[in-house]
């Protein structure tokens, strides 16, 4: 499930229906329940929306702030999911993940 609003408003059918049918499903919020795993941005972007935000209200042209991009990302990884739908989550995964849900 994509980081988009319109889709993060329709996540409870998106949720149900991959329950459903038992699709592995990977969203980008680790709040979203149920899924496989989740992908996301490891820190708050608020802050620097409203950094942003200050700086334009204050005059500064949008065009000359610098293109900011997350630094860290957080993977999570539900076994509970993983063992409802059968499967196996290679080991070198697990490693990978910076939380694992037992």
């Amino acid at each position: 499930m994509t980081a988009d609003y319109f889709v993060f408003s329709q996540r409870e059918l998106i949720i149900a229906l991959a329950a459903r049918h038992r699709l592995a499903a990977i969203y980008s919020w680790r709040e979203v329940g149920g899924g496989l795993m989740s992908y996301s941005v490891g820190e708050p972007l608020a802050p620097q929306l409203a950094a942003y935000v200050d700086r334009i209200l204050n005059g500064a042209n949008p065009a000359d702030l610098p293109v900011q991009e997350p630094t860290t990302f957080k993977l999570v990884i539900n076994l509970k999911t993983a063992k409802a739908l059968g499967l196996t989550v290679p080991p070198s995964l697990l490693a990978n993940a910076d939380e694992v849900i037992e």
